[in-house]
């Protein structure tokens, strides 16, 4: 499992850092983006990341640092499909269908793909004005979208997908607009295999070897029954990576986050601008060390951050300051802490009884 940075930076991309986006790309080789502000096209150029290969893009919120770059993408996407290319999942707030319909509507576009919308909703149903917006557009688009609700559960909390191998969640964070934090859970792995138990049984290595990994019992050639309980080792426990909007103030996806493995938070401004940070919604670096410490977290990678922080590997002018001090100020409250970049991939290793 790996995380690809496209974008780590807050509200414009500039000419050393893209608008905010990143890329989960799964041990199945399935790759989930989850953020698309502008130039994020530009960005998975550059990167090991083809756009044909998202099947999944998550958003978490609709300012346009963080959706800007979507029709085009989708766009650039069909434009490189053939005709019966499956679908394309996108996932996020209320409104995101009426975005991308009218968006592609008035512009002309067309997809040849089916594009699913997934709307994260806090209510029985649409504001009803939202309601004849999205009904018009739907009517007039060509574009093969179809817009699907999600309603939360009795502990307002969102569950956005479930497949054999990972499931994602969601919950609301505080910002100016309705804003989710993702959280992504890989399904528990089966245990090590003892195989020269197996080959003292006479099994030799081949097809009944994966029967058992994948929770079946086998049997000898007297017929005698082995279990999977006889031949592996404890189960491994799932990667969990939690992915947040812009925010001041992440409480209500404490318990969904508690033990992330890898916790991807902004860290707009320095920690001495803590008052304006939580005015227009956001976080300093030691808010985000703070909440890592709550959930306890292995890794915080910091993101999201003010162009006028500059890169680490700038050559400063008089009075610029660097993203090195925000990296040293969550420092101060989290041991591990990475400062992400444009382009930066971290590997999230299996976790190994």
């Amino acid at each position: 499992m790996e995380i690809h940075f496209l974008g780590t930076g807050a509200a414009n991309p500039s000419p050393t850092r893209g608008a905010s986006s990143l890329v989960v790309r799964l041990p199945t080789g399935s790759c989930w983006m989850f953020d698309c502000g502008e130039g994020t096209q530009t960005q998975l150029m550059k990167s090991a990341i083809r756009p044909g290969k998202l099947d999944k893009i998550f958003i978490t919120h609709l300012h346009g640092d963080h959706v800007f770059g979507l029709p085009g993408l989708l766009c650039t996407i069909s434009l490189n499909s053939s005709e019966g290319r499956s679908a394309i999942h996108v996932y996020g707030p209320e409104g995101l269908g009426q975005y991308l319909t009218t968006t592609l509507t008035l512009s002309g576009s067309q997809l040849i793909f089916p594009c699913v919308v997934h709307e994260l909703c806090q209510s029985d149903g649409m504001d009803s004005k939202l309601c004849k917006i999205v009904s018009t557009t739907r009517d007039a688009v060509e574009n093969h979208i179809q817009i699907v609700q999600i309603f939360p559960t009795d502990k307002n909390t969102w569950n956005v997908l479930d497949s054999n191998s990972v499931t994602v969640s969601a919950a609301l964070l505080k910002h100016r607009v309705i804003c989710f934090g993702y959280v992504i859970q890989e399904a528990e792995q089966p245990g090590k295999l003892n195989a020269a138990l197996l080959k003292s049984k006479g099994i030799p290595p081949g097809p009944l070897y994966a029967k058992i990994k994948s929770g079946e019992s086998i049997y000898t050639e007297d017929g005698s029954q082995i279990t999977p309980e006889d031949v592996l080792g404890p189960p491994c426990p799932g990667r969990k990576v939690v992915v947040l909007g812009d925010t001041c103030d992440s409480q209500q996806i404490t318990d969904l986050a508690m033990n992330a493995d890898v916790l991807v938070h902004e860290a707009t401004n320095e920690n001495g601008h803590q008052e304006k940070c939580i005015e227009n919604g956001h976080s300093t670096p030691g808010m985000a060390a703070s909440f890592a410490r709550s959930i306890q977290a292995k890794k915080l990678i910091l993101t999201h951050f003010s162009q006028r922080y500059k890169g680490r590997d700038e050559v400063l002018k008089p009075g610029e300051e660097s993203v090195v001090k925000l990296l040293d100020e969550a420092k101060n409250g989290f041991e591990d802490v990475v400062a992400s970049y444009d382009m930066l991939v971290v590997n999230i290793p299996r976790i190994e009884n």
